[in-house]
């Protein structure tokens, strides 16, 4: 998952995105004031947005207007000192689908986090399930019916990636735009590299196979067969 963090102290940004990158594997790109946030945000793919109010150059409830006047539908977190119910009210009204007070305890903004991104992919529980898959997001675990599949920490984001969008065929390239930070350095294969070791640990011991490549546009998880499947050489 790819979060774009728009928050002006830096030190606390720092906090905050060390925690994501560190507890929930999350690749975390940082603006540090209103203007590169509306940049960021236009310019890259993001499942989730954490947005501070008090912002210079273009403060934070014009950032969420613009944004969501463009279109933009990925879930908004606010974080604010302000706490007053008309400013909580306004938020919500103007398009932030949760608010957040100043100071907050970071296993809280990180479960607020989560449970925004599974909204978003219309996911009710951290716990998803496939077939006899199980991947639990929150303890971070993965099982194939009774046995547990340690996984390389990109291996799971990959993994978390496609399980967030079960049945639907995700090309690499947005594999790649959600995965890696602004920084990113792209490298051709990498995500055939970690698609056979998936393959590998999941599939190759059941008859059910999961992780699918469909010719010229991507990767699916579900159960059984597809039309257009590339079977792995």
């Amino acid at each position: 998952m790819r979060m774009l963090l728009i928050e002006d102290e830096r030190r606390l940004a720092q906090s905050i995105a060390r925690s994501f990158r560190e507890s929930a594997g999350y690749a975390v790109d940082v603006a540090v004031d209103g203007a590169q946030g509306v940049y960021l945000a236009e310019s890259n793919p993001y499942d989730i947005v954490l947005l501070d109010l008090m912002l210079p150059k273009m403060d934070g409830q014009s950032v969420l207007t613009r944004f969501r006047e463009r279109g933009h539908s990925t879930p908004v977190l606010v974080l604010s000192a302000r706490d007053e119910k008309e400013s909580i009210v306004r938020l919500l009204n103007a398009g932030a689908d949760d608010y957040l007070a100043k100071p907050f305890d970071l296993g809280e903004l990180l479960a607020r986090a989560k449970a925004l991104v599974r909204r978003g992919s219309n996911q009710r529980t951290p716990v998803i399930s496939i077939a006899d898959f199980e991947m639990n997001t929150v303890e971070r675990t993965v099982r194939r019916g009774r046995q547990e599949i340690l996984l390389a920490p990109m291996e799971y984001r990959v993994l978390e990636y496609l399980a967030h969008h079960p049945r639907a065929v995700i090309s690499k390239t947005e594999l790649l735009e959600h995965l890696y930070d602004y920084n990113w350095e792209k490298f051709s294969n990498v995500i055939e590299v970690y698609i056979s070791g998936l393959r590998r640990k999941i599939d190759d011991s059941s008859s059910v196979k999961l992780i699918h490549t469909v010719r010229g546009h991507g990767y699916v998880l579900r159960p059984g067969g597809i039309a257009e499947e590339a079977r792995p050489s």
